[in-house]
């Protein structure tokens, strides 16, 4: 059964795991594909305003966010996240769980709305996905990220009210 906990010590080779394959491909984040591991956990470990969550099943970690602020001062009411999944874990519904993990723990948190910055165009699962829980597409920034395969593409500002 998949159960979603915060990230705590012991967890860094597992998150690793997770985010090494993601950040290598350099074609759904803006981490530099050679980040070594030692920045990409401080990255994704920093602490407040940060939160950072995994997701196990039978001792595996499965998944992983990050749950934060999309702004300081007046615009720290709405959340951002940013999400990833072991890749043989894809299509095990991984990422939406996650998902609605991280609208409940940003509802509990006070948090008016959670907000997408760079959402690429091309990451077509993501992008049905944000869809299925609720997100609008609120605007495009055209060309704004240099995918290794497909050239320039599109990243997309995706929106929604908790």
């Amino acid at each position: 059964m998949l159960s979603i906990r915060p990230a705590q010590p012991g967890d860094e080779d597992a998150l690793w795991r997770i985010l090494e394959p993601v950040i290598r491909a350099g074609d759904t984040y803006d981490f530099p594909p050679t980040m070594n591991r030692e920045d990409a956990l401080a990255a994704w470990l920093s602490p407040a305003p940060n939160h950072c969550y995994v997701a196990e099943e039978d001792g595996r970690l499965l998944g992983t966010y990050v749950l934060h602020p999309n702004r300081n001062g007046g615009g720290a009411h709405v959340a951002n996240c940013g999400y990833m999944s072991a890749g043989d874990a894809n299509g095990r519904g991984i990422g939406a769980a996650l998902c609605r993990h991280s609208l409940e723990e940003a509802r509990r948190m006070g948090f008016r709305a959670m907000q997408f910055n760079f959402v690429l165009a091309s990451n077509e699962r993501a992008v049905a996905l944000w869809h299925r829980m609720g997100f609008e597409t609120v605007g495009r920034v055209p060309e704004a990220f240099l995918h290794p395969a497909l050239g320039y593409v599109d990243a997309l500002v995706m929106y929604r009210r908790l």
